[in-house]
This record gives structure tokens, sequence and C-alpha cells, in this order.
């Protein structure tokens, strides 16, 4: 099965989410402290975006949680900083100008494929975007600007985005401007990842197909790793329809053990109003009961058709904290295996998203 690191993304209907925002502002400045004019600033998974004034200043309006904030300019180094409530000091951005190393240059070049959207596109859209019913549906606008690189003696394919993807997402109805860093898949161990920075957009529609992307935005929801995440930060994970099973510990054992209490200090630390903090000694089974698996992942998995339920694994490697929108880090703390897993890019909903 594969395996897929992610860097960087549900209520009952009694359930109703009532959000608060707070403010971040800054200056977007580069390497002689002069303004950059027209920066743009987003939270990263969100819909969340605003452009630096002429002085560089910029100001935007966060729901409670965490985010990372992306700050871009055209010939400039993209830069990320973690932000959340706790945020009240101004910020200042300082952007360095993008500098490529000659040598850098002639590596990629003589790795870069030339015909190979025509090669790995469908490999790349696959591990990417995904092969669920949503990804079906997702266009990418601009395959050429993508860059692929295949590196022989690793025997992995790297692929580079030149200028930001445009991905239309048809079935949920967002407009995704992912600035692609790179996407990675290594052959020996089935291993694939990406990192990179998206932005949604809001697509326009008629009043019919909103009710219908509301109705495609609930089902990828429930059961999704977001929906795992608010729900382990609010202590609902069996209301939400979570079980957490982990391995057993004696050696030899293949057997998972159900988690009576996943609330137990061993695993679940309240660090304070804002911060969750979550750590397992062994691989976990997180089982989502209220909704069957698709059947492109039966069928993918060769698991039988009747499976009632979805089913994901995480290994943790020391500890990860969750915030209240369901923003989590360090993101390299968590590898994710199973059904999360197999629901890519084309599955996934940005932090301000909430079911109505």
């Amino acid at each position: 099965m594969k395996r897929l690191l992610l860097l960087l993304t549900f209520f009952v209907f009694s359930k109703t989410y009532s959000q608060q925002y707070y403010t971040i502002i800054g200056k977007v400045l580069d390497t002689l402290q002069q303004p950059l004019s027209g920066a743009s600033v987003f939270a990263q998974n969100t819909t969340i975006g605003t452009a630096a004034n002429t002085a560089g200043e910029f100001k935007i309006y966060l729901p409670d949680g965490g985010y990372n904030l992306i700050f871009t300019v055209a010939g400039y180094q993209t830069q990320s900083i973690q932000v959340s409530n706790n945020n009240k000091e101004p910020l200042t951005i300082i952007l360095k100008p993008k500098e490529k190393e000659m040598g850098e240059v002639v590596i990629q070049n003589s790795n870069e494929v030339a015909d190979g959207w025509q090669k790995y596109g469908k490999f790349f859209t696959e591990n990417f975007i995904g092969t669920s019913h949503n990804a079906e549906k997702c266009t990418l606008q601009n395959p050429e600007a993508l860059k692929f690189l295949f590196i022989k003696k690793k025997n992995k394919l790297k692929v580079l985005g030149k200028e930001d993807l445009i991905i239309n997402n048809n079935e949920l109805g967002y407009r995704i401007r992912y600035k692609l860093d790179s996407f990675m898949y290594e052959y020996n161990t089935d291993m694939s990842g990406f990192l990179g920075y998206p932005f949604y957009e809001e697509m326009e529609g008629s009043d019919s197909l909103k009710a219908v992307w509301k109705k495609n935005r609930e089902k990828a929801y429930y059961g999704s790793r977001l929906h795992f995440m608010r729900s382990y930060y609010d202590s609902s994970l069996t209301e939400e329809g979570f079980v957490l099973e982990m391995k057993d510990t004696l050696p030899g054992s293949a057997k998972y053990l159900p988690i009576t209490n996943p609330y137990d200090t061993s695993f679940y630390n309240i660090l304070d109003s804002a911060n969750v903090e979550i750590g397992f000694p062994d691989e976990v089974k997180v089982i989502y009961k209220k909704a069957r698996a698709d059947d492109k992942f039966l069928a993918a998995n060769k698991y039988p058709k009747g499976t009632p339920n979805q089913t994901s694994a995480l290994t943790v490697r020391n500890y990860f904290i969750i915030q209240e929108n369901g923003f989590f880090f360090p993101q390299t703390a968590v590898v994710n295996t199973g059904y999360w897993t197999w629901k890519k890019l084309a599955d996934m909903l940005p932090y301000d998203y909430y079911p109505e």
C-alpha cells in the first residue's frame, strides 16, 4: 500500500460552529528594507488572502486557529511564517531575491525529461490530485507549468512547478492555486511526498450547482483528517464517529487494541487554551464508522466491497500539536497510511471550511 508523508489540508447536525477572528498585521520588505508593494499574503490551505499596499503593509483576518502565512513576490524567495491567536506583535517579513547556483541549473537540466508530461503526467496527476471520484472531475489548467526530473541514481521522480498550478475542482467548487515547490516519488520504496502552498478560491456557479458543491464538501469533510484533528482537539471523537486502536506493543504481535480513553494524559495533553499535544508510542488505526470507504479505494487495495468503515493509520514521531481549526504541527511528525493517504488534493478542504 502506498505511503504518503504529507509535508505540508464532522460534526453531528445538532452541532454548530461559531467562528471568532483575529488580525495579523505587518510589513513585507526586501533585504534593503524597501517595501514590496503588491506582495501576496495568504494563509496556506485557506481561501483567505490579501496583498501588501504601496508601503508594504498588510492586514489579514483569520478565524481562530493556526495557519502558515505565505508571502510571495515574483523574483523573490517565498517565505512561510506560522501564526496563531497568540500573535500580538506586528510582523516584519524580509524576502530575499531568488538566486540559483549554476551547479544546480546544470544538475536540473541534466535530469530533466523533455517529454515529461507525456511520460509522467498521468502518474503525477494520480499521485498528486488523486484517483477518487472528485479527482476524476479535477482539471489541471496549465500542465506546461510543470518540470519533470528523473534522477536515475536514486530511481526517483521529481516534479517542480515553474509557476502556480491552476487546478479546478469541479466537484467541490474550488479553484486551487498551488505553488508547488516539489513532488517526489521514490520507486524503490513506493514513497511519495509533496511540498507546496495551496490557496483556494470559490468558483462561481448557479444556486443549484452551489447546493451540489455544499453536499460534496460535506461528504469530503466527514471522516477526513481535518475532521479528525478538530474532533480530537475538542474531545469529541466518539460523538463524531471516530474509534482509535493502537498496535499491540508485545513483540511479534500483529493485533490492534482499542484505545478506550484517547484523552488519557499518556496520549493527550492540553498545553493551553489554544494547543493540544498528541503522542502515541506506536502506530494507531483511525476508524471512521459513519461512512463507507470509496469503492475505488476498496478495489485498488483489494478490500471486500462491503467493507463498512473508513480506516486510516498514523504514526507519530514524538508528538504533534493540534489547534482549534484542525491545523497541526510539526507536519513532518505525522506519517499517514490507509484511506487518508489515498484521498489526495482533490478531496482536501481549506482550513476555513466548516460544515453548516
